[in-house]
């Protein structure tokens, strides 16, 4: 019971950073915050996502990249040209490491990204990575009741780009749409994303990128968003189209 929860709070605390951190704020803006809080951000985000941290400049670019390019042939990660999920998360990994290490100019996306170039560099480090691989596999082996509960364990390792890969597949192929206007495959997965934290409401996003609050319709809900509303509700940050 005890590995059930460690994994669920592990999924839903790497999800809310990604979603409120990684994609709303640092990719789209859609709040302000200090500087403090940026940073407490930044650091709670590297701590969650762990061994699968994701660089916030290099999720930024990417991600405009894919709005600006949406399931054409210059999208960085789109189902529509790749045969299955797998090959999708290579093309994926190939465009997120050229932006990573500058292989491109990519100024024309590089703007307004929360930066920590210190925090940056040790949380990219393959000892830092491991290091946290080390630490999920020390806590499985005190708390694991059954040997099941290991097969949850490289989800752990992988919990960023698992979670940015179920959107971009899910995202672009299953689902209804309420704008048939977005020019790309984006979908609407589930009415009530519980899952994904909202991120599964693609159709309603692609849209309006700048909205906060990716849902539409009466019947759908966007976690993400009320989450966003408390934090502005208790100022921590403040949400530019509220």
């Amino acid at each position: 019971m005890i590995i059930l929860i460690i994994f669920i709070s592990h999924w839903y605390l790497s999800l809310f950073f990604q979603t409120i951190f990684l994609h709303r704020y640092s990719a789209h803006q859609m709040f302000t915050m200090s500087k403090f809080w940026e940073k407490v951000f930044f650091f709670l985000t590297f701590i969650f996502q762990g061994s699968s941290f994701l660089n916030p400049r290099a999720y930024a670019i990417l991600h405009r990249l894919h709005h600006k390019y949406s399931d054409t042939e210059k999208d960085p990660h789109s189902p529509r040209f790749s045969k299955n999920i797998i090959r999708m998360n290579l093309e994926t990994v190939k465009n997120y490491e050229s932006i990573l290490r500058g292989k491109n100019d990519y100024s024309k996306y590089d703007y307004n990204v929360p930066r920590w170039p210190s925090l940056e560099k040790f949380a990219d480090h393959v000892i830092t990575r491991i290091s946290f691989i080390i630490f999920y596999c020390f806590i499985y082996s005190q708390l694991a009741t059954s040997s099941w509960q290991y097969a949850l364990l490289p989800i752990h390792f992988i919990m960023g780009p698992l979670h940015g890969s179920i959107v971009n597949w899910c995202g672009h192929r299953y689902g209804y749409v309420n704008d048939k206007n977005t020019r790309d495959n984006s979908k609407n997965t589930l009415p009530f994303d519980f899952l994904m934290m909202g991120e599964l409401f693609q159709n309603n996003h692609h849209s309006k990128p700048n909205d906060p609050n990716f849902s539409r319709r009466w019947f759908e809900i966007d976690p993400g968003y009320i989450f966003s509303k408390l934090l502005s509700k208790i100022r921590i940050f403040r949400i530019k189209n509220a």
